[in-house]
This record gives C-alpha cells, structure tokens and sequence, in this order.
C-alpha cells in the first residue's frame, strides 16, 4: 500500500521584474520596482510618506505574466488597465495597485 503526502506547493510568483515611476517627497523622479511578485495578490504600491494616496506612472510589465494595474488601492475601482508580459505604458497611464495573473 502506498502512502501518499500531500506536499504544500510553492506560492506562483511572476518571473522578472515590474517597473513604475513615482514622485519623491523631494519633488524628483524615481523608479520602484517589485521583483518576482506574486501571483493573485493584489500589491498596492508604496507612496512617498509626504503624498499619501499619490498615484505612481508610466507602469512597465518585464515579467512573464500579465499584469492588471489599477488606479486605486487594493486593485479596487473601474478603472483598470491589463500589461501583457514585457509591455509598457505612458507617464498619462496612473497606477495605486497591481495584480498578476
């Protein structure tokens, strides 16, 4: 008689790297970015501690999966936009929170 284990799997996390820009405290451009995010998880972005509720821009997709991005945080709201894998938006494109699939 065999015996049979149920092995908890690895969460599924996006291979690569996400890129957007934001707006510092200082007034200066940068760029965050989330590296492997997981997948089926809503992350909603960091903002500068001076501009709480600031939207992030110009969102880039380099990972394999597809990203949704959101305006308001928690991936809540109507207004949404999809990434496919290695694409990118404009600065016009704002952004509180992302999800991959």
């Amino acid at each position: 008689m065999a015996l049979l284990l149920a092995m908890p799997g690895a969460a599924s996390a996006a291979t690569g790297q996400f890129r957007y820009t934001y707006t510092t405290d200082e007034g200066y451009d940068a760029v965050g970015f989330l590296n492997n995010p997981d997948s089926g998880e809503c992350i909603t972005l960091p903002t500068p501690a001076a501009n709480p509720g600031v939207a992030s821009r110009a969102p880039r997709n380099r990972t394999d999966a597809t990203a949704t991005v959101f305006l308001d945080a928690d991936c809540e709201g109507d207004t949404y936009y999809t990434l496919n894998p290695g694409a990118g938006a404009s600065e016009r494109l704002l952004l509180r929170s992302v999800v991959f699939s």
